[in-house]
């Protein structure tokens, strides 16, 4: 693994709305870490409700990407450096009209926000994500045939291993860790060559991004691994060091975070 100091943190980070996770302290968090870059999803606002400088931190540019129906979904980039290029379309949805996607683009590499459908709400929720992943499992296979490399940070909505969730035999037949949603990510392991940059360095249990807010989940760290940064192969060598922050608690998620021995150039 690639040694020496870090050149680039890159936060990814379900804020469960963003005006929520302001009053809960993120911001004056992120102006202590300090990190390169940060992927939100669920920002769950429009952006003329942001008015406040502290949703625009001084000295990254950001953009937000509303989802059409107010107080749902939606996604959002800070960036120290100024991206070539932003994409928040792909073309179809939900992803779309829900404001699931913000692309930047540098010199040679991009960073992706990307906030998957939750499918354990109903039936139909489950078929919608499961749709949703057909489609961009597509939109996978067309980003490898590009001549960049990708980080694409995301609430998965799913864990693979038994590794990534608390109570993996319970939960088997529930959305998040059903087989065909983990089958899907085999998929876009072992055809398309992505890889999950935090387990590359580590590989410890009991490592979670979400807690449920029922009972005593989060004291008692009854979680899941849904939040991670989806790497192209020519990335791994660069990868320096994970995190995950549970000091303060800002959603039912906690950020992700991640060290690139990589430069970002603007």
């Amino acid at each position: 693994m690639a040694k020496g100091s870090p050149k680039t943190t890159i936060v990814t980070f379900n804020a469960n709305g963003i005006r929520s996770a302001q009053r809960k302290g993120f911001f004056d968090w992120l102006a202590r870490e300090q990190p390169d870059v940060v992927c939100i999803q669920e920002t769950k606002a429009q952006e003329h409700q942001l008015d406040d400088e502290l949703f625009y931190p001084q000295g990254y540019h950001c953009v937000y990407n509303d989802a059409e129906r107010k107080g749902y979904s939606g996604t959002a980039v800070y960036s120290r450096v100024k991206p070539r290029k932003i994409t928040t379309r792909l073309g179809w949805d939900p992803l779309d009209s829900e404001g699931r996607y913000t692309q930047f683009d540098y010199p040679g590499v991009s960073v992706i926000s990307l906030y998957v459908p939750s499918g354990s709400s109903s039936d139909d929720a489950l078929k919608k994500k499961l749709g949703f992943m057909d489609v961009f499992f597509d939109h996978l296979k067309d980003l490898r045939r590009k001549r960049r490399e990708f980080i694409i940070c995301a609430d998965w909505n799913t864990c693979h291993h038994n590794i990534d969730l608390k109570n993996w035999r319970s939960n088997q037949k529930n959305s998040g860790f059903l087989p065909e949603e983990r089958a899907w990510l085999d998929r876009v392991y072992d055809e398309l060559g992505y890889v999950d940059s935090f387990r590359l360095v580590d590989k410890e249990a009991e490592r979670y991004t979400w807690w449920s807010n029922r009972g005593q989940a989060y004291a008692n760290n009854v979680g899941w691994r849904l939040d991670y940064q989806m790497i192209t192969p020519k990335l791994v060598d660069v990868v320096h060091s994970a995190d995950i922050y549970t000091g303060e608690k800002f959603s039912d998620h906690a950020p992700q975070i991640m060290r690139y021995n990589l430069e970002l150039e603007p």
